[in-house]
């Protein structure tokens, strides 16, 4: 602990608590950063004048990281028959149907994202109280519910990734490691900004990015910018 306690406050005389810094700036004292013994995260967090309480603003979406998240992600498809071999030749790591909702309801959670064929929702929502709290309940707005199964799985498995916005308005993404590189992360930053201005509520005035900031799991967070995105 006292390890951890010393990076951290090695970390954060590297970053000026009110400075908003560019993007190529924040990755580079990033990299600065005392290392762990593992290879970090790279969060992204962004704060959005909307209000989610709207169900017109309730920013979601997918995007495909350029990169990747360095991250391997399990993946629970369900359905059945032909659409079951076509989820696992495309790489899912569990497929079924009724049961694979009897593990889950068994307590198995041991996967990162969930797709289902429009068929096997009725069963999927047998869950839903299990998937939805932790962001696993397939969604046909992200096209995690889809007769295109096999395809689903493989734009997640290649780095797809899910962003939605929480009650307070903010926005969490984990998009890259530690180990990535300067390139990679700014590469894989600018994909989710875009992605996100893309996602904007037609409802929304005035500033929609308000605030943003980058940090890796043990570091303290750097705020950004916005100005400096590209999109």
């Amino acid at each position: 602990m006292a390890k951890s306690g010393k990076r951290l406050q090695s970390a954060r005389k590297l970053v000026e608590a009110e400075k908003h810094y560019s993007l190529e700036e924040a990755v580079q004292i990033l990299e600065k950063f005392p290392k762990a013994k593992f290879d970090e995260s790279i969060d992204l967090a962004i704060n959005l004048g909307v209000n989610p309480r709207k169900a017109e603003e309730n920013v979601r979406g997918t995007v495909a990281l350029p990169h990747g998240r360095g991250k391997t992600i399990r993946v629970a498809a369900f359905c059945k028959g032909e659409k079951a071999k076509e989820a696992e030749a495309a790489g899912a790591d569990i497929v079924g149907a009724e049961d694979l909702v009897q593990k889950i309801q068994g307590g198995w959670m041991e996967f990162d994202a969930a797709v289902a064929t429009p068929d096997s929702m009725a069963l999927v929502g047998r869950i839903g109280k299990l998937l939805g709290p932790r962001g696993l309940m397939p969604n046909p707005k992200v096209g995690t519910v889809t007769p295109e199964i096999g395809k689903a799985v493989e734009a997640i498995k290649s780095g797809r990734v899910e962003f939605r916005v929480e009650k307070a308005g903010v926005l969490h993404v984990g998009l890259a490691k530690a180990s990535f590189g300067a390139q990679k992360i700014q590469e894989n930053v600018n994909a989710v900004v875009e992605a996100v201005v893309k996602a904007k509520p037609a409802t929304s005035k005035g500033t929609y990015i308000k605030a943003a900031s980058l940090s890796s799991t043990m570091g303290p967070g750097i705020r950004l910018d916005v100005s400096s995105f590209k999109f």
